[in-house]
């Protein structure tokens, strides 16, 4: 009978404690979401990779929880205002959605949606050499550069636009991991209406070059062009004139000398008397 008695006893002693126990970490449970969610925000941001160019639909958001310490400017904490709207940049996996990133309300999908506004977009065809090889991508920079005669009927070769961005190769808009190069016969550039109007006309006077820079590079340069002459100098600057004189009999018997100067210019070479 006593022996019973103990174990009932001990029996309702570990209930007790299991009762306390849950209770204990139940309560604590309660305080850690308390105190988790009164430090976090709701945050929309892409379930997956998101494309330049595409249209945002539900599958593509999703709402996760940011420290409310370290707001976003322009962020959504809800998917529908969202809906419909095109992605301007590609948008990583878990990157936040802003506003920056996307088109203005009411855009279409397309190459349309990716020009900044107050800016147009023309195409320029280009060859395997003429397009830096294929290495110009979407997202690069370039330099343009344009080959024709001057008003002295000279051929010159000279950068007209400088970081001019590249919309597209080709038919292809999207940026891509993969950077290799792809020969392509037309390049979409990004540019101000001047812009525009000062590439149309380089490209139906002369021959148009791609000149890839480094994405790092914002540094303008100033250049005055090359002409065809100054191609068989050094370092830019005018070959000096090589005089050295020939002495020569005097054809006529007389006791004076006659001389001649022999002018070198470039690969040209020239005879003349000295008087």
């Amino acid at each position: 009978m006593v022996k019973n008695r103990a174990l009932m006893l001990l029996l309702l002693s570990l209930a007790i404690s299991a009762v306390a126990i849950w209770a204990a970490v139940q309560w604590v449970n309660r305080q850690v979401e308390k105190r988790t969610s009164s430090h976090t925000i709701k945050l929309v941001v892409a379930s997956g990779n998101i494309m330049a160019g595409a249209r945002l639909v539900p599958e593509l958001l999703k709402v996760s929880e940011w420290p409310a310490g370290s707001p976003i400017v322009g962020s959504f904490s809800e998917t529908q205002p969202l809906l419909d709207r095109i992605a301007n940049v590609n948008i990583s996996a878990g990157e936040p959605l802003l506003e920056q990133k996307l088109a203005s309300v009411g855009s279409k999908a397309g190459l349309s949606a990716l020009i900044t506004p107050g800016m147009r977009a023309i195409s320029v065809r280009v060859n395997d050499v003429a397009g830096v090889s294929g290495f110009a991508l979407p997202g690069n920079h370039v330099d343009i550069l344009v080959n024709v005669q001057d008003d002295q009927g000279r051929m010159v070769s000279k950068i007209v636009l400088q970081r001019i961005l590249v919309l597209a190769v080709a038919q292809d808009a999207s940026v891509k991991e993969d950077t290799k190069a792809k020969v392509v016969n037309t390049v979409t550039l990004e540019v101000t209406p001047q812009q525009a109007e000062k590439l149309d006309l380089a490209r139906s006077v002369g021959n148009l070059s791609l000149v890839l820079l480094n994405q790092v590079d914002k540094t303008p340069v100033v250049t005055f062009g090359v002409h065809k002459a100054e191609l068989l100098t050094q370092d830019g600057k005018q070959e000096q004139v090589a005089v050295s004189p020939i002495l020569s009999a005097n054809p006529s018997g007389s006791h004076g000398s006659s001389s001649t100067i022999e002018v070198i210019r470039g690969t040209t070479r020239a005879t003349i008397p000295s008087h």
